[in-house]
């Protein structure tokens, strides 16, 4: 719905969609542009090659395509964690500043993690990592199988 528009005039019609949501309205529309996806829709279908693959409310979904991961940015040296918490990758940002991807073990709550961190680190910031429609589309659309 926003093909050909300048940013202007796209957030125009984005502010218009926005506010007939809030007055209960529905709006279908099409578009490929998953962050649009993110940003307007609470209920998806994603379509590949003529076929539904996945649908229901974006948030559901969401969940459902977590990974149990979370994104830490710090200072200090990583501390050797609990074996069964797995250090994903980590890459330094700037100067003193880090950031790490770590899978929580099944179960774990984000705050066991942050336990073994705290004594060792100061932490910048601290955020799942929830995927991202572009990310659960892809995903998606490689696990359906070939016909």
């Amino acid at each position: 719905p926003f093909s050909g528009f300048d940013p202007i005039n796209a957030n125009l019609i984005r502010d218009e969609i926005l506010e007939l949501r809030q007055k209960g309205s529905t709006i279908i529309f099409s578009t490929h542009r998953m962050e649009t996806v993110e940003e307007l829709c609470d209920n998806i279908a994603l379509i590949h090659r003529s076929k539904k693959v996945l649908d229901g409310p974006k948030n559901a979904i969401k969940e459902q395509f977590k990974t149990n991961t979370y994104v830490v940015a710090y200072s200090g040296s990583m501390p050797m964690l609990d074996p069964s918490f797995r250090v994903i990758k980590t890459e330094q940002l700037d100067g003193e500043l880090f950031q790490s991807e770590i899978k929580l073990p099944n179960g774990a709550s984000p705050n066991a993690l942050l336990e073994q961190l705290l004594p060792t680190i100061t932490i910048r910031a601290f955020g799942e990592n929830i995927p991202t429609m572009n990310d659960i589309f892809i995903q998606a659309v490689n696990e359906v199988p070939e016909s």
